[in-house]
């Protein structure tokens, strides 16, 4: 199996700006931002979705979540953010790799699409 694109970002093989990385997980931004604030959060773990997470990844999730908060605080997105985890394809995830997307630094609407 290969990797996937956000393996080979963890790996280094492709080059991303990261913004937060510790032990568990690492944050970058996207290359094609949908607001002015778009950071992906992603587990060093390969998990494939969020459908794939299981009770031994509980911990993992809630330290991604604490991530995306810590993030939204140093980007001053008090006013309001969006973090959005798409699940298979009919949702739009395009990379099997868990992501969560942190959107802000706009108004967002609503219905997203």
């Amino acid at each position: 199996m290969s990797k996937t694109l956000f393996k080979r970002i963890i790996d280094r093989e492709i080059p991303a700006k990261i913004v937060y990385e510790d032990d568990r997980c690492l944050a970058f931004e996207d290359v094609n931002p949908q607001a002015p604030v778009h950071i992906l959060v992603i587990p060093k773990k390969e998990i494939p979705s969020l459908a794939d997470l299981t009770e031994d990844d509980a911990a993992l999730a809630g330290h991604l979540l604490l991530v995306i908060q810590k993030l939204a605080v140093e980007r001053n997105l008090a006013k309001g953010y969006r973090v959005v985890a798409n699940c298979g394809p009919d949702a739009g995830q395009s990379v099997p790799h868990l992501h969560f997307h942190l959107l802000g630094g706009r108004s967002l609407a609503w219905p997203p699409g």
